[in-house]
């Protein structure tokens, strides 16, 4: 399916479509549906239709149809869990969804040089965000800037290069970049993309933006959202809110209650996400982060369930 064809208009009936080809060919969807006995036929709103707790990713294969897997994406962990698996019908296909996302948010790519300073993810195999950022970069025919912990190698290429910049950053890093090489450099836009870890004591979003910007003071800072289990990527505003694709909505549910519905908008919830790019596994998924849903289809993120693990994507509470 093209999901770049999605818009308001033809989203309902495209996401209805999909849930009844997923209820059909999705085993684990099927088999969940069946245990909260949900039939079917009774959906007539994308926000009626169950939505797949996501750890499921971590105990079964979560395919639709059948198709031999290209690729796996694998979340991050600790010695004490077991990481979530996204098989990938083509990695192609995530690749052109991830530009689009990005060109659609900062314009043309070619007008940017890339780095990255992933430390905790370039130390383990299968990240769907470094595999993400690996073909930006060669989209961009340029070198594969990435950065463990060598700051002054990353400090002069950021001053080197003439073109606007685009630094992808886990937190915990950038902080520790931003302490040892504050600068003024109005061609940089930071993406932080979460991955405090323990690393640091937590810190809030804001928090994080403040002294980032301090640092940085005529850069723009703005975070990714993303996940495993999701081909689609969500960015912000320099106020934290982050803009959907399309193709994408995020629905607040209770966060005691995983077939609640009808949550209202703006307060803290758990949140529920379809991404119809999710065509090949499971396109309706009930996540463990915490977060507010406003009545533009913005949302901002701010914690996560107390029982979930803790993951890099959005582990400071706001």
């Amino acid at each position: 399916m093209d999901v770049w064809s999605v818009n308001n208009r033809n989203f309902n009936a495209l996401a209805l479509n999909i849930f009844q080809y997923q209820a059909k060919n999705n085993e684990v969807y099927a088999q969940y549906l069946k245990l909260i006995g949900k039939s079917t036929n009774s959906i007539s709103h994308y926000s009626e239709i169950p939505f797949l707790p996501i750890s499921l990713f971590k105990t079964h294969t979560v395919k639709t149809g059948n198709f031999e897997t290209e690729h796996v994406f694998e979340s991050s962990t600790t010695t004490s869990n077991t990481p979530s698996k996204h098989h990938i019908n083509s990695i192609n296909d995530y690749h052109k969804n991830c530009l689009n996302i990005i060109e659609n948010r900062m314009g043309l790519l070619s007008e940017y040089e890339i780095f990255g300073l992933l430390p905790n993810y370039l130390e383990r195999k299968n990240s769907s965000l470094v595999s993400m950022i690996k073909f930006l970069m060669e989209h961009n025919n340029q070198p594969l800037n990435f950065y463990l912990y060598n700051f002054e190698e990353l400090n002069h290429k950021l001053n080197k290069t003439p073109k606007k910049k685009i630094l992808f950053g886990v937190s915990f890093a950038l902080l520790d970049f931003a302490k040892e090489y504050p600068q003024d450099l109005d061609n940089l836009t930071i993406i932080e993309t979460g991955g405090m870890k323990g690393r640091k004591e937590e810190i809030t979003k804001l928090e994080l933006y403040h002294i980032l910007q301090k640092a940085f003071p005529s850069s723009t800072v703005i975070s990714e959202y993303g996940m495993t289990e999701l081909l689609s990527q969500a960015y912000s505003d320099e106020d934290g809110l982050y803009t959907c694709p399309p193709w994408v909505k995020v629905l607040p549910r209770a966060d005691n209650d995983p077939l609640s519905k009808d949550m209202m908008k703006g307060h803290t919830a758990a949140l529920n996400i379809i991404d119809l790019a999710n065509i090949n596994s499971c396109c309706f998924i009930a996540t463990d982060d915490l977060g507010r849903v406003y009545e533009d289809g913005r949302f901002e993120v701010t914690g996560r369930l107390d029982q979930s693990d803790i993951r890099g994507c959005s582990l400071m509470a706001i």
